[in-house]
């Protein structure tokens, strides 16, 4: 049997690859690919990609067009407006506060920690983080370069409160994927029927809960946050498709060693 021992000589570069080769017996440390599990699962992520970006560009296409589902911007935000009354006004500021550019960059960072430090998983923590990131370069380049302007400023509750550009609702977007990604993280150990359906109906409620008091508060129309949650998706399908290419790549290499 030949001697395993690699030769000194051998530039480290060279003895590096011929290490992850004998880890994977010979087998490229991209074999995962073969495994029709994993498969499956990073086209699920592909998938929630396509149908996240085709949903954000149906509702752009309404918004520029002035039609479909944009034909309900101006009547949700009247009647909305008159609909007010001060003890829901105060909930949905303090919701809206909480889920803003202030305080929801605070909640990721601690969550991110907790989950590194007591869960052990610095790889989820780095997902949760990594995809807040990726949501808000989304959110703020798109404001830029569509800049919508905002709803009139008499039909906001604080005049001139928000005064940047509309499209889409980074308060929204921001809420949704943080949810999302949270539901998804706890729901891979776990994946279960009954979990997956309690974390949607959590992730559902919340994400419909911000998106209210946007649009109640008169800073957002409808396609401003529908745009925000179909994004929300996209970035969840990332996540999922570099997660679930990580873990089968993981257990290939394990398998194979």
């Amino acid at each position: 049997m030949a001697d395993a021992t690699p030769d000194p000589s051998t530039p480290p570069g060279r003895r590096r690859r011929a290490a992850a080769r004998a880890i994977t017996g010979g087998r490229s440390a991209w074999s995962w690919v073969g495994d029709r599990r994993a498969q499956l699962a990073v086209v699920a992520g592909v998938v929630l990609v396509v149908l996240g970006l085709a949903g954000f560009v149906a509702v752009f296409d309404a918004v520029q067009e002035r039609d479909d589902l944009a034909a309900l911007d101006r009547p949700v935000l009247e009647g909305l407006r008159a609909a007010r009354s001060e003890p829901v006004s105060a909930f949905l500021a303090a919701v809206s506060a909480v889920t803003g550019p202030v305080v929801l960059p605070v909640v990721v960072v601690v969550s991110a920690v907790v989950w590194g430090v007591l869960g052990r998983s610095w790889w989820q923590a780095a997902l949760l983080a990594g995809a807040m990131v990726l949501s808000t370069l989304v959110s703020v380049t798109l404001k830029a370069v569509i800049a919508r302007p905002r709803p009139p400023v008499d039909a906001m509750l604080v005049p001139g409160a928000e005064t940047t550009y509309s499209f889409p609702s980074g308060h929204t977007i921001g809420t949704a994927t943080f949810l999302l990604v949270v539901a998804y993280l706890l729901w891979v150990p776990r994946p279960t029927a009954a979990w997956l359906l309690g974390g949607l109906a959590l992730v559902a409620g919340g994400v419909v809960l911000v998106a209210l008091s946007r649009l109640y508060l008169g800073y957002h129309f409808v396609t401003d946050v529908v745009a925000s949650m179909a994004l929300a998706v996209a970035v969840l399908g990332v996540v999922v498709a570099v997660d679930r290419r990580r873990a089968a790549r993981a257990v290939t290499v394990a398998t194979q060693g």
